[in-house]
């Protein structure tokens, strides 16, 4: 069986290792208006209307799927071939990056596009600095921000949550605690980590610029300044590889950039998300509101089922066979942490949002040693985010007439939520 069919540079319907009854082509194409299993893309509107239903398509039907955009690349959804892709970083490395068909002016994001030692090295001294004790001694500055965002608005009885909490809030935990930051650059810097992200491939490239060119200039000012013992301080110290080089400046310029991308540009989905199904289901909202203890599986399961990161890219340094299917040397795969969440081979009744689910397995922050630097912090805010809320704001509904808006690629973000209480 043939994985690619060389000569047309596609990869052809029968060369996947497609379950019994799946649907045809044809009625893909009737359906989605594209076929999804040999011809998927992750920037086609329709991945975003229809994110859930593609999703459970390709974990009944199509363990590993093929993009023809660009330079092609495979999706590999099931949750046992995720971590297999994943926790392999020998045969898939991260070092050539997590974007399918990257643009060539695009930095690598140090330590996530790398892979062990130099990984190891980073991650080493980073992970100190987002540890639970660590991110849990940020908790009360977190929740005084969250109710200082709440009284900008409760006296209106409305919001819009996204612009005027959602996308604040995680930029502001992150700034504040983490890299001392002033917030007055927040705005600047989250739209251009959405541009890098959502932007035609062409363009991301001078929007991460930005990025890089804002932190470059904050690294060098903090190296002008007495140590604060914190995680920039630790960056600027650098690390020593295993040939005895020590980390030169565009390394440390990238793992400021990879850390503040991962802080800012993520836990809003969540958060939002969660916060619509809780305007949109009034049960689990009371339940929540009597039983506070239902909070930490609350959270697990908004995790779970609203991953901010839908998949991250590996490149196969050997020819390889996953689920049946034969990628060779070069091939790139899209790691699809979203659906793996969701596969209902290793969670009872995956397509249903449970709060009160006793054991909540998910691969939304990863697997493997590149897994989620930050998800401990995400998970301070999410918390205090909820928690807050429905201290101040027990009841909420969607605004009449509106619906929440999503923009969806490699990452799921949820763009508008307008809200009344």
């Amino acid at each position: 069986m043939s994985a690619i069919n060389e000569s047309e540079g596609k990869c052809p319907f029968s060369s996947l290792n497609l379950e019994s009854g799946a649907p045809t082509k044809e009625e893909l194409l009737k359906k989605y208006g594209r076929d999804v299993f040999s011809d998927f893309d992750f920037d086609d509107p329709v991945y975003n209307t229809r994110h859930y239903e593609i999703q459970d398509d390709l974990l009944k039907h199509c363990p590993v799927a093929r993009s023809n955009v660009g330079k092609g690349y495979w999706i590999v959804s099931r949750n046992k071939d995720v971590r297999q892709v994943a926790q392999n970083w020998k045969v898939f490395s991260s070092a050539q990056g997590y974007q399918p068909n990257r643009p060539d002016d695009l930095p690598y994001l140090m330590p996530e596009e790398s892979d062990p030692p130099m990984h190891t090295s980073w991650r080493n001294v980073l992970n100190p600095h987002l540890s639970p004790n660590r991110v849990l001694a940020y908790d009360d500055i977190v929740r005084k921000d969250v109710n200082t965002l709440i009284d900008r608005f409760i006296a209106n009885g409305k919001c819009e949550f996204i612009s005027e909490l959602g996308s604040i809030l995680p930029g502001w935990a992150f700034f504040k605690n983490v890299l001392g930051v002033p917030v007055d650059d927040l705005n600047k810097l989250v739209a251009s980590v959405e541009n890098g992200t959502f932007a035609p491939v062409a363009e991301r490239g001078k929007h991460f610029a930005y990025i890089f060119e804002y932190l470059d200039s904050y690294l060098r000012e903090r190296q002008e300044l007495p140590p604060r013992g914190d995680l920039v301080d630790t960056i600027l110290e650098g690390v020593c590889y295993e040939d005895g080089s020590q980390a030169p400046w565009e390394h440390k310029v990238s793992i400021l950039v990879d850390i503040t991308f991962g802080g800012i540009a993520t836990t809003t989905y969540v958060m939002a998300s969660g916060i619509h199904f809780l305007a949109t289901h009034q049960e689990d909202r009371e339940a929540l509101l009597a039983d506070p203890s239902l909070m930490d599986s609350a959270i697990e399961e908004f995790v779970r089922v609203f991953p901010p990161v839908v998949s991250l890219g590996r490149t196969c340094t050997e020819d390889v066979e996953v689920n049946g299917v034969k990628m060779k040397s070069g091939d790139f795969v899209m790691i699809n942490y979203a659906a793996s969440s969701r596969d209902p081979r290793v969670v009872d009744h995956a397509d249903t949002i449970d709060i009160r689910r006793k054991s909540v397995l998910h691969t939304a922050f990863g697997a493997g040693p590149h897994r989620c630097i930050g998800s401990h912090l995400a998970r301070v805010e999410l918390r205090a985010t909820f928690e807050e809320w429905l201290k101040r704001i027990p009841e909420f509904k969607l605004a009449e007439g509106t619906e929440p808006v999503f923009q969806t690629g490699f990452l799921r973000s949820m763009r508008e939520l307008h809200l009344e209480f």
